[in-house]
């Protein structure tokens, strides 16, 4: 039924395959960046919470009886470091984008949204009008700007960026905050590769520009990634949380989040802030690395390196499996142009790091 569509993408080199890796490569392909997937003593006092607890499933959606201490424990933390009014445990970052863009943006308002925004935010702008939605150049803050003035429509306007940009590693540039505050725009910001990673207390951008929230700020982190977990978070005043709780299908539809996984994202927040100094000096180290090495200056620990042909992508990835290593081999449509996605994760040692750097440079990929 659908072997043509397999042979074109065959055909560009872009078939794509769930595989089991060997678990002896070093792992320097995976949103993993604090290494904290590995920590057992994090699971062990995850465990140790929910085992406490009459149950360990959530059984029904939050607004049956889903709803436990362990995620208000979360959420009340994480409003408590962040500065947040309130906040919204969801099932994954995925469903997060859903439920704030479909629900925040009604049917006057429009949403401007940067061209890079991950594609689930992409897919729900899919869900309203097309006239509703304006896409912005990458990180301009220029255009986004040009393109309010020249909007005409009325009703409010709506801001969806993201901290870091997961295939380029770049940050958000603080003139878009500006802008959002200038005209009173709801301002969504995908923490999901900048929370944990970025800011004096590497809890993400906002954290990093030192940005207090304001009633117009809407932060969502994820937990798959340097949580070591799986699930997500949205942050918002208690008017903006309690419309998405009326509003939003993935959170009034779906089960509430993982108890487990929950408990297990809470644990790593706590260890990440009790830990900050030091970790905060590991992912120092692993940038001087880079930019040593590689002659690329970052401020977050996704490595991209433009490849520009798919097949050679995957080349590129295959060798160095063959030396130990996995990086990712990232094609269309992802990105534009095929890239070798380095992640400088923090627990990878620095003469590691320092040879897989040298080896790339050998394989000219950044020639």
């Amino acid at each position: 039924m659908y072997s043509k569509e397999l042979s074109s993408i065959k055909k560009s080199n872009r078939f794509r395959t769930r595989e089991l890796f060997d678990e002896n490569l070093i792992d320097l392909a995976s949103n993993d960046y604090l290494g904290l997937s590995t920590k057992k003593e994090i699971f062990q006092k995850a465990y140790e919470t929910v085992l406490k607890e009459n149950y360990h499933s959530p059984k029904a959606s939050m607004l049956v009886n889903g709803y436990s201490k362990i995620h208000k424990q979360f959420e009340d933390k994480l409003c408590e470091l962040n500065k947040f009014e309130a906040a919204v445990t969801v099932g994954s970052g995925f469903l997060a984008n859903i439920s704030m863009i479909e629900a925040l943006c009604r049917k006057n308002d429009t949403l401007f949204i940067d061209e890079e925004y991950h594609a689930s935010g992409i897919l729900a702008s899919k869900l309203l009008r097309p006239e509703q939605v304006i896409v912005f150049n990458h990180n301009d803050f220029n255009d986004l700007k040009t393109k309010i003035l020249d909007n005409k429509r009325t009703g409010r306007n709506v801001i969806a960026i993201e901290g870091v940009y997961s295939m380029g590693g770049d940050l958000a540039p603080i003139e878009i905050f500006n802008i959002a505050d200038e005209y009173k725009a709801i301002l969504i910001v995908d923490e999901a590769h900048s929370s944990g990673v970025i800011g004096e207390n590497l809890l993400g951008i906002f954290d990093y520009y030192k940005i207090k929230p304001n009633k117009y700020h809407v932060k969502m982190g994820t937990l798959g990634k340097a949580y070591g977990s799986y699930g997500a978070y949205i942050l918002a005043s208690q008017e903006i949380i309690d419309f998405l709780v009326n509003r939003a299908k993935p959170i009034i539809y779906s089960t509430a989040p993982s108890l487990f996984d929950t408990a297990l994202g809470y644990e790593s927040l706590k260890f990440i802030i009790e830990n900050k100094k030091e970790l905060k000096k590991r992912i120092e180290e692993n940038l001087n690395i880079i930019y040593k090495e590689l002659g690329i200056k970052s401020q977050s620990l996704i490595i991209p390196i433009l490849i520009g042909d798919n097949k050679k992508a995957k080349e590129i990835q295959e060798i160095l499996k063959k030396y130990g290593y996995l990086v990712g081999a990232i094609r269309q449509p992802t990105v534009k142009e095929a890239i070798i996605r380095l992640i400088a994760k923090i627990d990878i040692q620095s003469d590691v790091l320092t040879n897989i750097c040298k080896l790339l440079k050998e394989l000219n990929v950044n020639k």
